[in-house]
């Protein structure tokens, strides 16, 4: 992509030269005006990000290649150390999230469904250089030091757009992470068991929303007697359950317990998954509870069947795909040895270019192309991206100015980036159909 190009993209995210140039004054990252400006550098790392490892040296070319000014690596080197520049890249990060395309329709959406925002938090995890390991630690052994970071990623559903993205230790899990949640009253939070705790239930409940949660082993009681619920032995009497039940905390927090039987094939499968990743061998009572899905919501019987919640539930994986297409094809495993300072940077502007790729491209194309009875993909709409970047302005402003007539860049979306026909229900059906129960 050319400097203009990318310069003119975020212009339609009313993100101007003048702003970043403001930004980074505010920053400290531009005390006075230099041969490099913040224009110039932002280009730089964003482009130069998803292409893998990223050298001073491929930075000060680029700029050179593409605003015809001659600087040298060392230059680029004392910009990019500086803690303010990873403060102007978080800044612009955080505008490129805020700048919605199509407000119309999210408000739409928003007053037709139950729920302000249906919110999905999840984590991944990123390997590192072992230089790394005593500022984000890993896994370490007699033999071998590991290091990680983990990437929390907040995304909310209704507007298609990622809410937040953090980079922390390995040590930071996400029972940890989970309170940093800020919640709204009238959210709907979707999370895995690895968030689980009755506080933060507790604490859905006392703001006025809604979560649902994979169940994690923990104790429950009866609602009127209090007493405890030996949950294996009702679920081999009934097989299905829907329940009311009451945590074990101060509050006595009393949420609905949902359990249904799954095959054969998938309860195995998720045995020797349990097998493998738990450090201590599995309990038979625990590897037993694997027959059915077990989930934990504040939702009320009244306003949503355990059909519902199993739908709903299965919209987290909307991040997983996430995940997928940017670890895929966004050369997020390369990474070179660098400083803490120097990975935060890259991996800012790694996330800045994936937002333009989901929020800016994915969201409102999707809304067009399946008009046309198509699905798009958001694996082949990244891969696309990546391999073509000098259509994503073209792409972007073609969807902006969108007139209800499908024209060139979108029918290329439509003809490469779509899922096949096939039967099964995807993603997209899954979602429509929450929205319009919710």
């Amino acid at each position: 992509m050319k400097k203009t190009d990318f310069l003119l993209l975020l212009q339609s995210m009313n993100i101007g030269d003048k702003e970043i140039e403001k930004i980074a004054c505010n920053c400290s990252f531009m005390v006075r005006k230099s041969l490099i400006s913040p224009s110039d550098l932002l280009y730089a790392i964003c482009c130069q990000s998803t292409q893998g490892t990223v050298s001073f040296n491929d930075l000060a070319a680029k700029i050179d290649a593409e605003s015809c000014i001659s600087v040298s690596r060392q230059a680029i080197a004392k910009k990019v150390n500086k803690k303010s520049a990873l403060a102007f890249l978080q800044k612009i990060l955080s505008l490129v999230i805020m700048s919605r395309m199509d407000k119309e329709l999210i408000c739409s959406l928003r007053s037709e469904c139950k729920y302000k925002r249906i919110l999905l938090q999840d984590s991944t995890i990123l390997a590192l250089p072992t230089r790394l390991f005593d500022i984000f630690s890993g896994v370490a052994n007699g033999h071998t030091a590991v290091s990680n970071a983990r990437i929390q990623c907040v995304y909310d559903l209704i507007a298609e757009t990622f809410i937040s993205f953090t980079i922390d230790t390995y040590t930071k899990n996400d029972l940890k992470a989970a309170p940093e949640l800020s919640l709204q009253r009238g959210d709907m939070v979707i999370r895995d068991r690895g968030y689980w705790s009755v506080s933060e239930v507790q604490r859905h409940v006392d703001i006025g929303a809604d979560c649902i949660y994979r169940y994690k082993k923990c104790q429950i009681l009866d609602v009127e007697k209090g007493e405890k619920i030996n949950l294996l032995e009702r679920l081999k009497t009934d097989n299905k359950l829907d329940l009311m039940v009451r945590l074990p905390d101060p509050e006595s927090t009393i949420v609905r317990l949902i359990a249904f039987p799954v095959s054969e094939e998938v309860a195995n499968n998720r045995r020797r998954k349990a097998k493998k990743e738990m450090k201590n061998t599995p309990s038979k009572e625990l590897l037993e509870l694997l027959s059915w899905s077990i989930f934990v919501t504040t939702i009320p019987e009244t306003e949503a069947n355990y059909d519902f919640i199993f739908k709903a539930y299965s919209l987290r994986w909307r991040i997983e795909i996430i995940f997928k297409a940017w670890k895929s094809n966004m050369e997020f495993s390369k990474i070179h040895n660098v400083s803490k300072t120097q990975l935060s940077i890259i991996l800012f502007a790694r996330f800045i270019m994936i937002i333009i790729c989901i929020q800016y491209i994915y969201a409102p194309a999707r809304k067009i192309i399946i008009q046309l009875h198509k699905c798009l993909s958001v694996i082949k709409l990244v891969r696309y991206l990546m391999r073509n970047p000098g259509k994503i302005l073209s792409i972007v402003l073609e969807l902006v100015n969108f007139k209800g007539k499908v024209n060139y860049h979108i029918s290329s979306l439509a003809k490469y980036c779509c899922y096949e026909k096939r039967n099964r229900k995807n993603f997209e059906t899954h979602l429509d159909h929450i929205l319009s129960l919710s």
